[in-house]
């Protein structure tokens, strides 16, 4: 198998995901009628974030098996690191702006899940520009034919 390294970068997008569920975006210690009614403002707050992550996850774990069809895992990879934005961005959104500005409401603390979504476009990047060089190569071997 040409692309090791590509579902290594996939799979941990998809595990950056993931881990969103056990690591919060922000923690306070105060609570109040904002986001962070207990205190924690995690993927579980909105049903929009829920769901960017888990379309997140499941579609970087699906691109691992179409190894096959590279110009569709180029594309796909692609579409996780727009996910992982639309993520980055909503959740920023929601903390900073919306829910009556919950940061400066509650005096809240950034934790490390605001930083995860960043990770995982950086690994869907990295994945897509991988799997961009094998096709690469493949197609240089097919002319040598």
């Amino acid at each position: 198998m040409i692309q090791r390294i590509q579902s290594i970068f996939l799979l941990l997008a998809s595990g950056s995901f993931f881990s969103q569920f056990a690591l919060p975006f922000a923690s306070s210690d105060k609570t109040g009628e904002t986001i962070l009614q207990d205190g924690i403002f995690n993927i579980h707050d909105n049903i929009a974030l829920l769901i960017l992550c888990c379309l997140g996850g499941i579609l970087a774990l699906a691109v691992i098996f179409l190894f096959r069809n590279r110009p569709l895992q180029i594309r796909l990879s692609y579409v996780v690191a727009s996910v992982a934005l639309a993520l980055m961005g909503f959740a920023y959104y929601l903390f900073f702006v919306g829910e009556k500005a919950a940061f400066e409401a509650a005096n809240a603390s950034q934790g490390v899940g605001m930083y995860l979504p960043i990770l995982g476009i950086v690994l869907a990047i990295l994945a897509a520009r991988f799997t961009r060089k094998d096709e690469n190569l493949v197609k240089s071997m097919d002319r040598l034919r």
